[in-house]
């Protein structure tokens, strides 16, 4: 910022807090904050604490953040911590970016008190098969409300810009998507704790749900024996969950479920050393995994949907079933050309759209225009690009 100049601030809220631990909102936070804290801004994130106690502050990283202490576990302790760091952002004037919408409701007390509010709208929530009714009507309206509340919207997704474009009037959209790391190296040792062969192996990663095609995938991998292993992270319990069951009985010998790891070191060298990662994702906007298999130069083989398509583009093989899941893995383990020319491809497109430094700059062009100050790189924000 010039010198002179009142040091503008964001308050960041919707996300358990950094250093990222739980998802990707928090890691796009993390980022954010970084890049925005370097660019001269006061960056506030609030920051959700297991436990009882007063709200607290402190500093990381050059980032103050606000500490909530909550004693509700699931999506009580959650609300309960939305609801307090809407309520304390609300006695200040800063602009507020808020993660998601499943709360938005509580943000009334922003826009009451005419204090800008920009909203990322997240995927399609309500749409996915993993809610009840209750929990997709509660969605739901909260998606509408978010709709009325932010005076900025953001889209991760061409296709969820679209969706949106119905519901709000365009002038609030704006599409960003999510980013990741460019990975061009990673230790081995992760990957042979494991017991794994660096290059000799397959991941996929993802939440252990239906929408998500582990079945048709693990269906199609083990349809042959394929000389290499599909390393399955999550955790699968037949016992409680049928789907789970029904994963776990299609699984040739040569599929491993070694559990949930939640180590980003450890995920991303899986990701390096692997020949290729699969994507079953079927809703949501721009994914988190996908990006950061991109990141990683992964060879891809994705579900065939307008999300993953956009995303991955020529960096992927795409299928819709077991059977054609099974005839893109057989194409990508057996023709080391085919892999490198996804890989490649995955890499540029990456490079492309999805480096958190292109991502971090589009965020802060937005929040510019919404404080009242023009880009540093231009006259106002990147607006909807996908007509």
């Amino acid at each position: 910022m010039p010198i002179g100049t009142p040091v503008p601030t964001v308050r960041m809220l919707g996300t358990r807090g950094i250093p990222a631990a739980h998802g990707g909102f928090e890691t796009a936070a993390e980022h954010l904050a970084d890049y925005l804290v370097e660019r001269g801004w006061r960056v506030v994130v609030y920051c959700q604490e297991d436990g009882n106690g007063p709200v607290h502050e402190d500093t990381w990283n050059g980032v103050e953040r606000v500490h909530i202490p909550v004693s509700r576990d699931g999506a009580t302790g959650t609300g309960q911590f939305d609801w307090i760091a809407a309520r304390h952002a609300a006695r200040h004037s800063d602009v507020c970016l808020l993660f998601g919408y499943n709360t938005a409701v509580f943000n009334a007390l922003q826009r009451i008190r005419r204090i800008p509010l920009i909203i990322n709208m997240d995927g399609i929530e309500w749409q996915r098969e993993r809610w009840g009714p209750s929990r997709r009507a509660w969605l739901y309206l909260n998606e509408r409300i978010a709709g009325l509340l932010g005076h900025d919207l953001i889209a991760d997704h061409p296709e969820i810009e679209r969706y949106l474009r119905g519901r709000v009037p365009r002038a609030k959209l704006t599409m960003i998507p999510y980013g990741a790391d460019d990975v061009t190296n990673a230790p081995t040792d992760p990957v042979q704790a494991l017991g794994l062969e660096p290059g000799r192996y397959l991941t996929l990663i993802c939440r252990p749900v239906q929408e998500n095609s582990i079945l048709e995938l693990v269906e199609g991998f083990s349809r042959t024996e394929r000389g290499v292993k599909l390393v399955i992270l999550g955790n699968y319990d037949a016992d409680v969950d049928d789907y789970h069951r029904q994963v776990l009985h299609a699984a040739s010998h040569e599929v491993l479920f070694p559990g949930s790891i939640y180590d980003p070191d450890v995920t991303r060298a899986l990701r390096f050393h692997s020949l290729a990662y699969l994507h079953g994702h079927t809703v949501g906007g721009t994914n988190p995994s996908l990006v950061e298999a991109m990141g990683a130069g992964n060879a891809i083989i994705a579900h065939n949907n307008p999300y993953n398509r956009w995303v991955a583009d020529a960096g992927a093989l795409y299928f819709t079933d077991a059977a054609s899941a099974d005839s893109q893995l057989t194409r990508v383990i057996d023709d080391p050309q085919v892999r490198r020319k996804l890989s490649s491809a995955s890499r540029q497109r990456h490079q492309e759209l999805f480096t958190w430094n292109r991502i971090a700059r589009q965020y802060e062009e937005l929040l510019l225009a919404r404080v009242g100050r023009a880009p540093a790189t231009s006259a106002a924000p990147s607006r909807a690009v996908s007509e």
